[in-house]
């Protein structure tokens, strides 16, 4: 699968919100009500002060705080709906989003993308939070800024000169905030995100931390980062800070210089008293906004740089299609030409490899380090993708068929053995929903672990972390083949499966190897130990990157020596070749 082209401006996040633009209009006309009712106290001020006082009217004071008491309610209501539909969109967002997030996390992990790591989650999480707080409101009501200074205009124009300058002061002191911020926010989400990716490595690495004395390095290189990322938000929120008091304070002079300028014109008999007071409530509603964006400017800072990260990821990511459901496997393995090439390499590591496994046979895999054989293994599973030529199992590529409809088809044994944060019966089972518990005790038979787990506290439904931390390496290697057994996939590709298996666990591994063939599934097996060839039909050796001999076992084995031990024959394989590679059909 190649990297979608489509949206590669980033319109995959900005198409989910597009998908809620229903609700978001619906937030939009709540909004337009909510700041329609926020003239409610001003214009109850200018009645006040302009007609129930001067009449000295009880009644007429008693009405309009009754018609007030029910525009505040309604107001409160509406402010209650728009503030839950602002939550729902965020979560919307989410639900929307996830599914592709943890794709392209678990994606980028797998193309070596080491700059990525979980940060997608957390870019995700920050957009969200953004779009269910209070800053969106205030742009929501920026609109209405020019409305309410019109309102202002029409009460003198002399306060609506001072109004539109001093909304024009406050947007001045918004864009000073984000000239003065968006360089040391940046810096601060580099340095976090690096910080970040270290501090997972160290989780994952910390045998080697200790055991190397290892630690104190990598924590100066830590905290060096984790410093920085503190400066540059230190800073970042020092100026944002700063410029927010700045809009504070000039938002109370312009109250106070507003009711001046109310009381002068008074003096002046050229507005009325109430004038006075409704201008400066209105005047505060109208700067309002404007100030509540200046105050949630590092959110939203915080929230556009995440959409522009999550967005250049995704775009790296394949959209998972729906395929046609193809015929059951039956396990028949081609290999044709093919040439793979690791990332930020300029020189193929594989080079025209071609072979076939038919069902019921198993091919071993041999050569001296770096020939490129667990590379070969990746390839085989759909790990990786090849430059050139195809790896195809009953006739089709791995693309031609869905992940995990491809992977149940797979046992597949890496060899650095990864155990999930789950039971043993979970990890054997691949995490499927309800499965066949009689299918579970099978694979771990199978794989010589079945009594080991019995005598765990819980047995099959004892809690294994995520390193595995309960189980020995054989142990961990045992529970991984359960889990490349379980299923009867039709192929089998084991990577150094013996590497940290004893005695019993080589002839557990024997047996189950022989098993698989027995039910006419296609077994790969590379390896260094000779005890997991002997079930094998046929050996291919790898020089350089390049078949050096493939044959039966028999004869490759007569040519590399009388029951070799591998590093031997891989020793010998350094002169020209032994066997003329043939196409086994």
């Amino acid at each position: 699968m190649q990297p979608k082209t489509q949206n590669s401006s980033g319109g995959e996040v900005l198409n989910v919100l597009k998908a809620s633009r229903g609700v978001i209009i619906s937030t939009w006309v709540f909004s337009c009500l909510v700041n329609v009712l926020m003239l409610t106290g001003s214009l109850f001020m200018l009645q006040v002060y302009d007609r129930v006082i001067p009449s000295s009217s009880i009644p007429t004071l008693v009405a309009l705080s009754g018609i007030v008491l029910i525009l505040y309610l309604y107001y409160g209501f509406l402010e209650y709906v728009r503030t839950r539909l602002l939550v729902r969109i965020g979560r919307r967002f989410e639900e929307s989003l996830r599914s592709r997030v943890f794709d392209a996390v678990s994606f980028t992990a797998l193309k070596k993308m080491g700059n990525v790591g979980g940060q997608p989650v957390a870019d995700m999480n920050s957009i969200r939070q953004f779009l269910g707080g209070q800053g969106p409101l205030a742009y929501l009501d920026m609109p209405w800024v020019p409305i309410y200074i019109v309102v202002v205009f029409l009460l003198h124009w002399v306060l609506g000169v001072v109004a539109v300058v001093s909304a024009l002061i406050i947007a001045g002191l918004a864009l000073l905030t984000e000239a003065a911020t968006r360089g040391p926010m940046a810096q601060a989400n580099t340095s976090m995100v690096k910080s970040t990716l270290l501090t997972e490595e160290a989780r994952r690495n910390a045998e080697a931390l200790y055991s190397l004395g290892m630690k104190g390095a990598m924590r100066k290189r830590w905290l060096e980062n984790q410093n920085e990322a503190l400066d540059h938000q230190t800073r970042a929120n020092d100026a944002g800070a700063t410029y927010s008091s700045l809009s504070r304070v000039f938002r109370m002079i312009v109250q106070s210089g507003m009711l001046a300028a109310g009381a002068y014109l008074a003096v002046k008999h050229e507005i009325s008293g109430g004038s006075i007071v409704a201008s400066s409530i209105i005047m505060g509603r109208a700067l309002s906004p404007v100030e509540q964006a200046v105050g949630n400017w590092q959110q939203f800072l915080g929230a556009r740089k995440a959409m522009e990260r999550l967005s250049k990821v995704l775009d790296l990511v394949p959209v998972e299609q729906e395929r046609m459901k193809l015929p059951p496997a039956v396990g028949l393995l081609e290999v044709e030409n093919l040439v793979a090439m690791l990332p930020g390499s300029d020189k193929p590591i594989l080079q025209g490899i071609t072979f076939r496994v038919k069902p019921g046979k198993g091919l071993g895999i041999i050569g001296p380090t770096g020939a490129g054989k667990s590379t070969l293994a990746r390839l085989l599973v759909g790990l990786m993708q090849p430059l050139r030529g195809s790896v195809r199992l009953d006739g089709a590529t791995a693309d031609q068929r869905n992940d995990d409809e491809r992977g149940r088809l797979i046992g597949y044994l890496p060899q650095d053995i990864q155990i999930f944060d789950g039971t043993v019966a979970q990890n054997i089972s691949r995490f499927i929903e309800n499965p066949d518990p009689a299918k579970i005790v099978e694979a771990a038979r199978l794989a010589n672990i079945h009594d080991f787990i019995m005598r765990l506290p819980q047995g099959y439904d004892t809690p294994l972390a995520e390193s595995g931390s309960r189980l020995s390496a054989g142990q961990k290697q045992r529970v991984a083949l359960a889990r490349a057994l379980f299923g009867d996939p039709v192929l089998f590709v084991m990577d150094e499966p013996n590497s940290n298996l004893d005695a019993d666990g080589e002839i557990a591994l024997d047996r189950a190897i022989r098993a698989c063939l027995k039910r006419n599934a296609s077994v790969v097996v590379v390896a260094h130990r000779p005890s997991a060839l002997n079930a094998m039909d046929d050996l291919l050796v790898l020089t350089n990157g390049q078949i050096a001999a493939y044959g039966t076992r028999e004869e490759i084995m007569q040519k590399v020596g009388n029951r070799p031990h591998p590093q031997q024959a891989q020793k010998s394989l350094a002169s020209p070749l032994h066997v003329v590679p043939q196409n086994r059909n």
